[in-house]
């Protein structure tokens, strides 16, 4: 039975905080924000505020999103600022520990470091710093660079080069941009275990292969010549080294022998990688070919239903838990990975990451109207990308502000927040049954 997802308190989106981060493809919608407040010294009751509004106030927090503790660190400002001397991370540190750290974080990068949650909670540069725990000091870093999508040679004698993930890319863009051959379907069988079961499913740091090979080994090198030697040979020199040259060939062989077990072995596990892959591909062209067939197929209506499931929490919903008083669309209870459908044919605005939202997929519609489908677990579709009714978009998920993994669909007249409309009445006009 699929698990009834329920939205919680909007809390500020956490894209930029005591680390630099990466960006996601796609413009996100405009949200409004809380009004900061005045600014306060640097005291562990200031600290605690700026917790609260990162984290709740959960100094043990690790979400998975690849920050950790109550003020959301990225682990390597954890490590740059000397947070190694307390924990590995920042989500195993204490709090005292966690504040110390932060203080340095202070110091070289300023309140910014914080952007929203710094003026909520008055954090200012300067002012008495808490009493920091008992630790081997570490030295004052630079600022880190921005994280921006690289490719990095593994070594100079070899020919693989890795590429890092950030927000809104896919396979199949990585393997168009960087000219992979074979597509696609290679760089999946080449990062299989890395990325999973689903090639839909990457995330941001991730690190992808993106040209197989094997370093040049090194060649032998010759003994060095024994110096010359005056008078005779000592008893039993000569047998030893007939010993010795015996012992020596033997270990060659032997080493051969090996190295002809281990290259047999490598390639029949190459065979079969190889046909598991080919086998992946027959299966997902079949599926994408059924899914054509569906799309393209006669139909009474005009619009499509974005998910096979009906709705839970109705549109207009009143209450606290979010921004305007009231729920601004509808939720679908689906389970993570379920297909999500574009609900009219129209034009790609924006696919990425949307704060609140989390991944989502803004498309424009040719009556003028906005759809919206927010708290994705993976896109399959880009900005600009133009779209037909009933084209599957992305993948269900929880990300953002969610309890539990469902669509939130919103439908509105401008591209903006704040011009929601009814979406079931805008679906069960053009013919949809919902």
């Amino acid at each position: 039975m699929a698990v009834r997802g329920r939205h919680r308190r909007r809390q500020q989106s956490r894209i930029n905080r005591a680390s630099l981060t990466v960006t996601a493809g796609g413009a996100g919608l405009a949200l409004p924000l809380i009004a900061a407040g005045t600014a306060d010294a640097a005291s562990a009751d200031t600290w605690a505020k700026v917790a609260a509004c990162e984290s709740s106030g959960d100094w043990s927090i690790n979400t998975g999103n690849g920050y950790y503790g109550g003020l959301q660190f990225k682990q390597s400002t954890w490590k740059a600022y000397g947070g190694g001397a307390y924990a590995s991370r920042a989500d195993l540190a204490s709090e005292d520990q966690q504040i110390a750290v932060a203080e340095k974080v202070l110091d070289g990068q300023g309140p910014g470091a914080w952007p929203a949650c710094s003026q909520k909670a008055g954090l200012t540069r300067g002012g008495p710093a808490p009493a920091a725990p008992d630790a081997a000091p570490a030295p004052r870093p630079a600022k880190a660079p921005a994280a921006t999508p690289t490719t990095t040679p593994q070594s100079k004698a070899g020919t693989a080069e890795m590429y890092t993930v950030v927000r809104g890319d896919t396979l199949s863009q990585i393997a168009e941009e960087q000219r992979v051959k074979g597509g696609w379907q290679r760089l999946y069988q080449a990062n299989r275990e890395r990325v999973g079961t689903d090639p839909d499913l990457i995330v941001p740091g991730q690190r992808l292969q993106l040209k197989p090979g094997a370093a040049t080994p090194p060649k032998d090198r010759s003994a060095p010549r024994a110096k010359d030697r005056t008078g005779p040979e000592p008893a039993g020199g000569q047998a030893a080294g007939k010993a010795a040259a015996k012992a020596a060939e033997a270990k060659k062989a032997a080493d051969a022998k090996k190295a002809a077990e281990a290259q047999k072995a490598e390639e029949a596990r190459k065979a079969a990688a190889a046909k598991k892959a080919e086998e992946a591909e027959k299966a997902a062209a079949k599926k994408k070919a059924e899914e054509a067939k569906k799309v393209s197929a006669p139909s009474t209506s005009r619009l499509s239903s974005p998910v096979d499931a009906g709705p839970s929490t109705p549109y207009r919903a009143s209450g606290a838990s979010w921004s305007k008083g009231y729920h601004t669309g509808v939720d679908f209870p689906v389970p993570t990975g379920t297909s999500v459908k574009a609900a009219a044919s129209g034009t790609v605005v924006s696919a990425g990451w949307g704060g609140s939202y989390g991944y989502q997929v803004v498309i424009k519609h040719a009556d003028g109207k906005y759809s919206q489908y927010a708290h994705l677990s993976a896109l399959t579709v880009r900005s600009g990308q133009s779209v037909q009714a009933g084209q599957r978009i992305a993948r269900s998920g929880s990300t953002g502000n969610s309890t539990g993994p469902h669509l939130h669909f919103e439908v509105r007249t401008g591209p903006g927040f704040g011009s929601d409309i009814d979406p079931l009445a805008y679906l069960r006009g053009g013919g949809v049954k919902v």
